[in-house]
Parts: C-alpha cells; structure tokens; sequence
C-alpha cells in the first residue's frame, strides 16, 4: 500500500476515535417531575349518625427524560392549614371550629401518609420507581384515601378545608431508588389541592310509646309520660311537633284512642302540669329547642279525662312526630 494511503487510513481512524469520545461523554438528558393532586371532596357528613365518612383524591406524578431512565419519587403531604397532631389526626377547620381526619395510603386507613419535612406527623412518605419509557416519559397515580373520624357530635353545621401546598404538598425525586431514602432525592416539586367537608344542619328525632296502663273506670283522669329524644347539631334550632293521631284531631287535647268504632278522649301535653297543648303547629303548641349535637331526652304528658267508660278492651292510637329545623 503506497505511504499516501497509510497516512489517510490513520487519521480517519483518529477521527473516528474523537467522534466516538464525543458520544460517550454527552450527558443524558435531566430529568424533570411535577406532581398534581386533585381535591378530596368529603362532601356532606352527617356528625349525629356518628359515622365515619371516607373520601379519595388521586395524585399523579408525570416525568421526562431520557429513555428508560429510573426515577425514585417520594410523595410527602404535611399537616396542612388546618395543622394536626399526626398524620392520622389532621384538622379541617372554619374559624375556631374543627373536625379530625386522617390522610393515608391504603383504604382500611391503617398506615397514615406522612412528610419528612413534618416529623411531628410521625409517618413516612410514599414513594416509588418510575422507568420512563422508550419516548422518555412516564406517569403513575395514587390514591390519597381519607378519613373523618366519627365520635364527632359536637361539630358545627359549617363547611370545613385545609389547603396544601408548598412543604405540605410536594415531591422528592433524583436519579436514585427510593428505597435508599427519600432525603437523597434532593430534587423537590410542590403543587396544591385541598380538603373540605360540609356539616349540614341535620335533626332526627326517637320516641317511645306512651302508655296509660288498665283502668276498670275512667271515673278520674289517669296520667301517663314517655320520652322523645331529639338529636340535632350543635346550635341548630329545631322544633317537634306531634300530630292529630288517626282521628286527625286538630285539637291536642282530644284526641282519640279507639276500638272498633268505639272511642277514649285523651290529651298530649308538653308541661307536668298539662297547661300546655302538644301539637304540631309551628311556633305555636310545639317543642322547641336548641341542637347540641347529642340526644336531648324531652317528655311527652299525657292525661286522659274523666268520661264515659266505653266497653272494655284495648284502645290505642297512633301520633307521628315531626322535626322541623
């Protein structure tokens, strides 16, 4: 081979070494995350059933890079503007006024959902690998599972939130598992959602039958109580009103136990002293009272008057109740 042509096939070789440097060195592309979660909507939660009342938000974290690049993610969420004592127990509140729930990562709201940026919640972050694919994207989403507690009783009929956002709602993601800790994914992204629920005025009422017992001659009256139990939220005013029986009375006091077509006057009254009528028109003759979120034992007096004694046998009526708030 003529000298010329060694000396052309040497320096494409080093050309080719170079070019094959420049590739090796070229640095893969960043990768960036951002996470989003939507609203937990606990909706309407009824604190005199004395249930608990759960709700979901999704939050999704979506990232680019380069090609099958492994991304470790934390997810850490804080106590919020409502504040908490723990991660179980956060608080929403409106004003001075507050109900408890906690924020977790499984749906029997066993383990709570924590931040390293909040010790005093005392849980961890969750957290996860996510490989991007071929095209140097990837997402993946994650339920947030709420709870609010039931044992509340006492709690307001407003509505309730706590927003998240910075420390209290963010990421932590780098080029490393987050098994090896979330601190050394030194990457942070924030966004921001919130939590709310709605305590609704809300009244049921109970009652018990109210018995006047055997009486051979309804010579004298005969006297006989039971017991209603309204419950209603705290400060709601509400009042009960009892209804004519079968009879329709539209006066409380003589209404109608019966037997075939055979009949006993008697009376419902809301005083010992049987001065004060217990119907059903509003403002008028019914109970009224003051919702403290508990039930409230009220009395029902009944008297039936000295009248004609009909044949003897079992007289009965039927009075429904009404709450109205």
């Amino acid at each position: 081979m003529p000298i010329g042509s060694r000396v052309l096939a040497l320096c494409l070789w080093a050309v080719l070494i170079a070019a094959g440097c420049l590739l090796a060195s070229a640095p893969a592309a960043a990768q960036s995350c951002s996470l989003s979660i939507t609203p937990l909507v606990f909706g309407d939660v009824d604190v005199t059933a004395n249930a608990q009342v759960n709700g979901t938000a999704t939050a999704t974290v979506s990232c680019t890079g380069s090609a099958l690049l492994p991304v470790g993610v934390c997810i850490e969420l804080g106590s919020g503007t409502g504040g908490g004592t723990s991660a179980a127990n956060r608080t929403l509140t409106n004003g001075a006024n507050q109900l408890h729930y906690g924020l977790f990562s499984d749906a029997a709201a066993s383990v709570p959902w924590g931040s390293g940026a909040w010790p005093a919640g005392g849980a961890s972050a969750v957290g996860f690998n996510l490989t991007l694919s071929l095209s140097g994207t990837g997402s993946r989403s994650v339920t947030v599972y709420g709870r609010v507690y039931s044992g509340q009783a006492t709690a307001a009929p407003v509505t309730y939130s706590s927003s998240f956002s910075g420390t209290d709602a963010r990421i932590r993601y780098g080029l490393l598992s987050f098994l090896l800790g979330c601190d050394l994914l030194t990457v942070i992204q924030s966004t921001s959602f919130t939590v709310s629920a709605n305590v609704p005025a809300t009244c049921r009422v109970t009652t018990s039958d109210l018995n006047f017992g055997s009486v051979g001659v309804l010579a004298a009256p005969q006297d006989a109580f039971t017991t209603l139990a309204p419950t209603c939220t705290n400060g709601t005013a509400y009042q009960i009103g009892l209804s004519g029986g079968l009879s329709g009375a539209t006066n409380p006091t003589t209404r109608r136990m019966t037997k075939g077509a055979e009949t006993i006057t008697y009376g419902l009254y809301r005083d010992i002293a049987r001065s004060q009528p217990f119907g059903d028109t509003l403002g008028l003759d019914t109970l009224t009272g003051i919702g403290s979120g508990l039930a409230q034992t009220s009395y029902v007096y009944g008297r039936v008057p000295a009248q004609a004694t009909p044949s003897p046998g079992p007289y009965a009526d039927t009075i429904q109740a009404t709450v109205t708030y």
